[in-house]
């Protein structure tokens, strides 16, 4: 039987050395992440209201549920949430699309041409809105087709065309809020593009996404009388569901009509101040 020798003073401090410069290290990569925590500290805090607002949409589902006395009618409840999930669909794509915007610019490495070309910047993101929107009811379309011929929906008043017009109405509120998370990704190249999930997050908890709205608190039902996707849900669910034409929406077309003429003006003021920030502070070729 072979004895192990013990180790020397020399080797057991070598060890005890290597040790701790192991655990100097370990100790370093935590140190150095929570730096990156306190650095981006306010992006921190908009991705724990995304958490809050995804555990929130599924508390109001329950009240949502409980609100109808128990009482469901099970092809219309299917309907009504197939709805929601396509205009959840819908902004995620137009967020996507004009929230990396940037992003693409980067990856290409054209975000100096395209910054730098003589192409006024309403042009610029007007187009990316426009793609986005075809892309966006082509893609919806087939989505809501698809689901609804899973599940075996019939739909026999339904008034496709009000509800293709009260979503085309919409998309340029939608186009606009887009355009304002656009530009998070100029002015923070580390993780702007990250707010516009936050910001279609937000919407999905007021607009009535997957239930009613008059579950909400008070102070939640105001925010959600100035999101487009209130109305655009409302007013596409109606026709729908119950067949209702554009005249017996106009409740929720004018809103949309308010909303968007907003919208685009303050999307572009926003994005053109960022754009300046960017070019000033040298961030436009950045990648993080």
């Amino acid at each position: 039987m072979i004895e192990r020798q013990p180790l020397s003073p020399t080797r057991r401090q070598t060890r005890a050395r290597a040790v701790r410069l192991q655990l100097i290290g370990l100790s370093g990569v935590v140190e150095r992440n929570a730096y990156l925590i306190k650095r981006y500290a306010w992006w921190e805090l908009a991705f724990f209201v995304w958490t809050i607002a995804n555990t929130l949409t599924i508390v109001f589902i329950a009240k949502g549920v409980s609100a109808t006395g128990g009482h469901i009618d099970v092809q219309r409840e299917t309907a009504s949430l197939l709805i929601g999930a396509m205009i959840w669909s819908y902004l995620g794509i137009i967020f996507e699309i004009l929230t990396e915007t940037v992003a693409w610019e980067r990856w290409e490495g054209t975000i100096e041409y395209t910054f730098m070309a003589p192409l006024a910047r309403a042009v610029h993101l007007g187009g990316m809105g426009l793609f986005a929107v075809l892309y966006g009811v082509l893609r919806t379309a087939l989505l809501f087709v698809v689901v609804a011929l899973f599940f075996g929906l019939h739909l026999p008043h339904a008034d496709f065309a009000t509800a293709l017009a009260l979503l085309a109405v919409a998309s340029v509120s939608f186009v606009g809020i887009g355009m304002v998370t656009a530009v998070l990704p100029l002015i923070s190249p580390e993780k702007g593009a990250q707010l516009g999930f936050i910001a279609q997050g937000l919407l999905l908890v007021v607009s009535g996404v997957y239930y009613p709205v008059s579950v909400l608190p008070a102070w939640m039902r105001w925010l959600a009388t100035v999101s487009p996707a209130t109305y655009a849900l409302r007013g596409i669910r109606a026709a729908v569901l119950d067949g209702a034409g554009l005249g017996a929406r106009l409740g929720d077309l004018w809103p949309l009509l308010a909303l968007g003429a907003a919208a685009i003006p303050l999307g572009l003021l926003t994005f053109r101040t960022g754009e300046r920030y960017a070019k000033r502070h040298g961030k436009l070729k950045r990648s993080g």
